[in-house]
């Protein structure tokens, strides 16, 4: 099992930036793939962007591109989600999750990861 726990979030004014932070335990995850998505009320779940950690590979949603980065940091087993020039749509509960990497055209579905963390608010004010 990997434990996944998020932090980071809270009200941003727009155009301001946060960082999320994703920390995982309990596997060694060198041969996951963390991933990031977020869900607003009333929506689905959709896909932020995600990294292989055996390789830095990023993957981003179009509609994240250029404002978002995806970094990790191997000895804390800890993903983060840096996010810029922020909009009153990227408000949502943002979610990390993983799983064992498999094929990168299954990154941006939900069903492609096995674990979750249990959300953080991001809220952007106009």
């Amino acid at each position: 099992q990997v434990q996944l726990v998020e932090s980071g979030g809270g009200l941003v004014q727009a155009g301001g930036s946060l960082r999320l932070s994703c920390a995982a335990s309990g596997r060694t995850i060198t041969s996951y793939v963390m991933g990031w998505f977020r869900q607003a009320p009333g929506k689905e779940r959709e896909f932020v962007g995600a990294i292989r950690w055996s390789d830095h590979s990023t993957y981003y949603a179009d509609s994240v591109k250029g404002r978002v980065t995806i970094s990790r940091v191997s000895g804390k087993n800890t993903v983060y989600l840096q996010m810029n020039s922020l909009k009153p749509e990227d408000t949502a509960v943002y979610y990390c999750c993983a799983n064992y990497d498999f094929r990168s055209s299954w990154y941006m579905r939900v069903e492609g990861y096995n674990y979750w963390g249990q959300g953080t608010q991001v809220t952007v004010s106009s």
